[in-house]
């Protein structure tokens, strides 16, 4: 994924965007968002987007109360994995972004690393991606060198997810335009509402 799609997963993940899934098998890592704004709604769609690490994996969780990162106690360290469900309200996301990380340290009292490589150090991120997601409660840093998105129905590249991004665009403006009577709360909610009035 060039920049401005980074930039463009960016903008989705942070309106109604919520961190539901983490899903650790050896040397890859797969976190789940829902509340994504990516395609043309249909009945049961949940909006799903989900980002995957591997080769030389990791995952971090910054916290201040350990009850906040209890999904991670269920982790099988011997068979390196982790398979959890649960929500958090996404506040902001990032890619690389090393400045952005410091905050973290700063911000949060705690954290919890899970690696496949030894000797991994978070002060001294080596792979090639990773992202930076902070919730309400906690925040996480996850990696590799290799970086793939996924939602439900395909693998996503440059014009697959601009192709999505505008679809819900149009039905975005749609939904404006005919005041439906069943209310879309990430269109009622969404920041270009409040620039139209």
């Amino acid at each position: 994924m060039n920049t401005r799609s980074l930039k463009l997963i960016c903008d989705v993940m942070t309106n109604s965007g919520k961190w539901c899934a983490l899903e650790i098998s050896h040397d890859s890592i797969y976190l789940t968002f829902r509340g994504v704004e990516l395609g043309s709604p249909k009945t049961g769609d949940d909006y799903s987007l989900t980002v995957r690490f591997a080769e030389d994996s990791f995952f971090a969780a910054f916290y201040n109360n350990i009850w906040d990162i209890d999904f991670l106690s269920k982790y099988d360290y011997k068979n390196q994995l982790l398979s959890e469900e649960f929500v958090f309200n996404v506040k902001k996301v990032k890619f690389i972004d090393f400045e952005y990380l410091n905050t973290f340290f700063y911000n949060f009292k705690k954290d919890k690393i899970i690696s496949v490589v030894d000797d991994f150090d978070i002060h001294n991120i080596r792979n090639d991606f990773f992202i930076l997601v902070e919730c309400d409660e906690i925040a996480l840093v996850a990696g590799g060198n290799q970086m793939d998105f996924f939602t439900p129905y395909e693998r996503l590249d440059d014009g697959s997810l601009r192709e999505l991004s505008n679809q819900w665009m149009l039905y975005f403006l749609n939904y404006h335009l005919k005041r439906n009577i069943i209310k879309d709360p990430m269109c009622e909610n969404h920041p270009l509402m409040y620039t139209k009035k």
